[in-house]
């Protein structure tokens, strides 16, 4: 009962939720399914005892004053039994439909929309570990609380019978002088009056095992701090696996970015620490573009590769500083940098040749 490991304080996240409803492991109250059911079952034979009455006045008729008078041969014995279940049939289908159609209901109320066969896999753990097993069931709290909850139900079934008839023993001498159909009326309306008086304390104890089974429920689904640590490194990802990823793309975006420094136009660097790749075509953009940039050891790669292409590389410190700090790598020069670096645009042999 409740919850056994200690160390299982917090409340359950969405996502264990998630993981045990798709397991079947729901909350649900076996007892109130029961108590709905007899409940339905008993206003449906209340509501259709006419019809009932009808059916089975006809089946008795004709079995005790037309079947005798039959010679059964082949034909006849086919026709009664197609007859017999026509008749079980309509007799037992419409009540069994009705109980079916409460209990899923009762069902889909207490635990919403849910389809699995998990539940019914063999789990063959369990079957190991028979001695532990039998213990628990024997002696575990929740062993005690159903052992209590039907010795409830035991009594609440058995006392009504007792308050019932206690009542109506002064209207018993008088069925002596009842015809058959009064004494089947009366004996109807009894047995009506005891399953109510019966069904009142079950009610209240399927109430009652609800809320249990709810509490309990949210207490065996509790989570150590440690699980839910865990489950949000799962959702977050590890540090060390972020890292990993981060260092890979890094390397992978040098890489292309090694490989667009041959389409620049121009490196400006900072003598030393600095270097950025520039490429300006009016047709791509309408301002320079960065495509590579980078510090001390990536600057000077960078420079190497702009001199093994033969791409001009201009000195200036405090731009290169500028568009490192302010522009990513893929993104246009801001305008306050338009005339510093057109100035060094111009210069080059390549657009001068354009003027």
């Amino acid at each position: 009962m409740g919850q056994e490991d200690p160390s299982r304080t917090e409340k359950a996240t969405s996502k264990q939720r998630k993981k045990q409803r798709d397991q079947g492991n729901v909350a649900k109250g076996q007892e109130i399914t029961k108590v709905m059911v007899l409940l339905s079952g008993i206003i449906f034979m209340r509501i259709m005892i006419g019809f009932y009455y009808d059916q089975f006045t006809e089946i008795y008729r004709w079995t005790f004053l037309e079947a005798i008078n039959f010679n059964v041969d082949k034909p006849v014995a086919y026709t009664l039994f197609t007859w017999g279940l026509t008749k079980i049939a309509i007799l037992v289908l419409p009540f069994m439909l009705v109980i079916a159609f409460v209990a899923y209901i009762s069902l889909r109320i207490q635990v919403g929309s849910l389809w699995t066969t998990k539940p019914m896999k063999p789990k063959f753990g369990k079957l190991l570990n028979i001695t532990r097993g039998i213990k628990k069931l024997m002696i575990s709290p929740e062993a005690f609380i159903k052992l209590a909850k039907s010795m409830l139900q035991a009594f609440a079934v058995g006392i009504a019978p007792y308050i019932v008839l206690k009542q109506e023993m002064p209207n018993l001498l008088p069925l002596f002088h009842s015809n058959v159909e009064g004494i089947i009326a009366y004996m109807l309306s009894m047995g009506y009056k005891m399953v109510c008086y019966a069904l009142v304390p079950m009610l209240l104890i399927a109430v009652a095992d609800l809320v249990y089974e709810r509490w309990n429920y949210e207490e065996k689904l509790k989570m150590t701090k440690d699980e839910i640590k865990d489950e949000r490194k799962q959702a977050e990802g590890d540090p060390k696996v972020k890292q990993q990823q981060r260092r890979k793309m890094m390397e992978m975006m040098a890489s292309r970015m090694f490989q667009d420094i041959p389409k620049a136009d121009v490196v400006i660097t900072n003598p030393t620490h600095y270097a950025v790749a520039l490429q300006y075509d009016p047709l791509k953009a309408p301002a320079p573009l960065v495509l590579a940039k980078g510090v001390n050891r990536v600057a000077e790669r960078i420079k190497e590769v702009a001199r093994e292409n033969a791409i001009p590389i201009e000195e200036n410190k405090p731009l290169a500083q500028a568009l490192y700090k302010q522009v990513e790598i893929g993104e246009t020069i801001p305008e306050e940098l338009f005339q510093a670096v057109a100035a060094i645009l111009a210069k080059l042999e390549k657009f001068k040749r354009r003027q």
